[in-house]
């Protein structure tokens, strides 16, 4: 085999590893759990997304509340399962990018609770 050929394989097999690494992780870590009662931040995410929704905007992954009510949580849209755009900077929650919000409850663009941390 040449050498070019071989430098080429190295890398796509790296990518792919790579790959399965990042999705791995990502599963681990942001899985979705399942909350049997729902708590008061999750009803005043949930809440505040439909008044969104209901006003005529479109979420797509963005900050609701931040923080909500003053308190050390905030309010984050995200998909489920993740996208790439959920994991920008800008598009979350800058009370909780900065450390002064220590959890966030997130939805999904349509309302639905998918965790809170």
């Amino acid at each position: 085999m040449k050498k070019e050929v071989k430098i080429i394989l190295a890398v796509c097999v790296f990518l792919i590893i790579a790959y399965l690494a990042y999705i791995t992780i990502d599963y681990l870590i942001f899985a979705k759990k399942t909350i049997y009662e729902p708590t008061a931040y999750q009803r005043i995410c949930t809440d505040e997304c439909s008044k969104t929704i209901a006003s005529g905007k479109t979420l797509n992954s963005e900050c609701l509340l931040n923080p909500i009510n003053g308190t050390d949580w905030v309010c984050d849209v995200a998909h489920s399962p993740r996208q790439a755009i959920d994991n920008l900077p800008e598009n979350q929650c800058s009370a909780f990018r900065e450390g002064t919000a220590k959890h966030f409850v997130e939805v999904t663009p349509e309302c639905a609770f998918v965790r809170a941390v």
